[in-house]
């Protein structure tokens, strides 16, 4: 099991090669690339399409429902991981390759004791304490139900997540154009004529009481 020393090792090695990485593609780029600066190059470029009027405009409150709901998504694969790092280590320890007792790694060992790699995928996923001693199909057994609860539990969160997106899909929370969506199909009928425009009066005219 890795110290908290190679923990933080490991995280400053990784910022150091993205720093080294990130100014490196700077520097060079500075130093390769053609400087012919014009008109047209120094326009404010934003998306690839031509800037019409001023920045300061107010947005249309459809682009934060939008966001929202495009975070409240994203936001919810962070529930996947602890999911995925249970279920993996389950699918381990149901490989007959693997030894999960100590009978299965050293000749003349303990059936019912645990090998230190199936302890510590065990110690990794909170079941120490559940370990049952009948053995290595025993404990296979019960990683295999432990892979299957697991797969159960996600699949009911993503259905969950699909019946979620698909009620505000069809409510119309995601129609960009909303006003135009709702008015699709609908005819307006005209219940009077329109009032004709009153022919000019010649001058000189007076109104009669």
């Amino acid at each position: 099991m890795a110290t908290p020393t190679a923990i933080v090792a490991y995280l400053a090695l990784f910022a150091g090669v993205a720093a080294i990485f990130l100014f490196a593609n700077l520097l060079i780029g500075r130093l390769v690339r053609p400087n012919l600066p014009n008109q047209e190059k120094l326009e404010v470029y934003e998306c690839g399409e031509p800037v019409i009027g001023s920045s300061f405009v107010q947005f249309d409150l459809r682009f934060y429902v939008v966001a929202l709901l495009f975070i409240i998504f994203d936001v919810e694969i962070a529930f996947f991981f602890p999911w995925a790092t249970v279920f993996g280590k389950a699918v381990q320890l149901t490989d007959s390759n693997m030894p999960v007792v100590a009978s299965e790694l050293v000749e003349g060992g303990d059936p019912n004791q645990l090998s230190p790699m199936a302890a510590m995928r065990f110690e990794e996923m909170g079941a120490s304490s559940q370990i049952p001693e009948t053995g290595a199909e025993g404990i296979r057994s019960m990683a295999r139900d432990l892979a299957w609860t697991s797969f159960a539990d996600i699949a009911v969160f993503f259905a969950v997540l699909l019946v979620g997106f698909a009620y505000v899909w069809k409510r119309g929370d995601l129609d960009w154009v909303r006003a135009t969506t709702n008015q699709r199909g609908e005819v307006v009928e005209r219940t009077q004529p329109l009032p004709t425009e009153a022919p000019p009066r010649p001058a000189g005219s007076v109104l009669s009481a």
